[in-house]
């Protein structure tokens, strides 16, 4: 869900993020799908129908909305070949695949976190 241009919450969303890079890379990644399509990627580039199998119970809609996000935020490529019926595959970018310990490290603390709570 998108904040409001005009309101109060977007303007100190912005001020957190001018101020905070961490802050900034959490908003650019955060949410459930972005991560996973991420997660997806980091083997190598992927076609639409591929992702949406590997992604569980994410519709095509929201995944082609996550999509473009990540390609505005150039966390991915999008390379569509003249083909019929047309083909197109998805990669992570440079500063997409540099994303990719910091998700190795996101796991590990995960498991972690969870083995602590049931403790």
């Amino acid at each position: 869900m998108r904040i409001k241009e005009s309101s109060t919450n977007h303007e100190n969303k912005k001020g957190l993020e001018l101020s905070c890079s961490e802050i900034y890379a959490v908003n650019l990644i955060s949410g459930r799908w972005i991560l996973a399509i991420c997660y997806c990627l980091r083997t190598g580039k992927q076609r639409f129908s591929e992702l949406r199998n590997k992604i569980p119970n994410i519709s095509e809609r929201m995944l082609t909305m996550q999509l473009k996000k990540m390609e505005e935020e150039k966390l991915i490529l999008k390379k569509i070949y003249a083909e019929v019926p047309p083909k197109v595959e998805y990669e992570l970018t440079e500063i997409g695949r540099n994303l990719i310990p910091v998700l190795d490290q996101l796991e590990k603390w995960g498991e972690d976190h969870k083995k602590l709570k049931k403790s």
